[in-house]
C-alpha cells in the first residue's frame, strides 16, 4: 500500500471512531428525550384524570362558543356588500349541508335526551335553509332567461 492510501484509512477510521461515538451520543440523548416523554405523558394523563368533569364547565364553554359565533356570524352578513349576497347563499347552502351532517350525528342516538331534540331543530332549520336558498337561486337565475314570446 501507498503512503497515501495509509494516511487516508487512518483518517477515514478517525472519521468513523468519531461519527460512532456521536451516534451513541445521540442514542443517549434519544433515551432521555424518551424518559422525559414518558414522564410527561404520565403527569398529563394524572392531571386530565384528576380533573373534575363537570357538565356545567361544558355547557358554559359551549354556551360561550356558541355565543361567540353568533356575534361573528352578524357582523360578517351585516358587512357583505349587496353584490356578494349570491355567491355568499351559495357558500351559505354548502355550510348548511355540513351543519346536517352534524345535525343528524346529534339527532341520532336511541335515547331521548335534549342533544336529540336539538338536532333534530338543528336538521329542520338547515333543511329549510338550504331548501329557501336553492329556492332564491332558482328565481334568481329566472331573471337572467331570456323571455319567450
Amino acid at each position: 500500500m501507498s503512503e497515501t492510501a495509509i494516511i487516508l484509512s487512518k483518517q477515514l477510521s478517525g472519521d468513523l471512531e468519531t461519527v460512532s461515538q456521536n451516534v451513541l451520543q445521540a442514542a443517549q440523548q434519544l433515551e432521555i428525550a424518551q424518559d422525559h416523554l414518558r414522564d410527561l405523558t404520565a403527569q398529563v394523563s394524572l392531571a386530565l384524570n384528576s380533573a373534575p368533569a363537570t357538565n356545567d364547565n361544558e355547557f358554559m364553554f359551549l354556551l360561550t362558543v356558541f355565543i361567540l359565533a353568533c356575534f361573528v356570524g352578524y357582523y360578517i352578513i351585516w358587512k357583505v356588500t349587496p353584490a356578494l349576497h349570491s355567491p355568499l347563499m351559495s357558500v351559505t347552502n354548502a355550510v348548511s349541508s355540513v351543519i346536517i351532517v352534524g345535525a343528524l350525528i346529534a339527532a341520532g342516538p336511541a335515547d331521548f335526551s335534549v342533544s336529540k331534540t336539538l338536532g333534530f331543530l338543528a336538521v329542520f332549520l338547515a333543511s329549510v335553509n338550504i331548501f329557501g336558498g336553492f329556492a332564491v337561486t332558482e328565481r334568481m337565475l329566472a331573471l337572467f332567461k331570456k323571455k319567450k314570446g
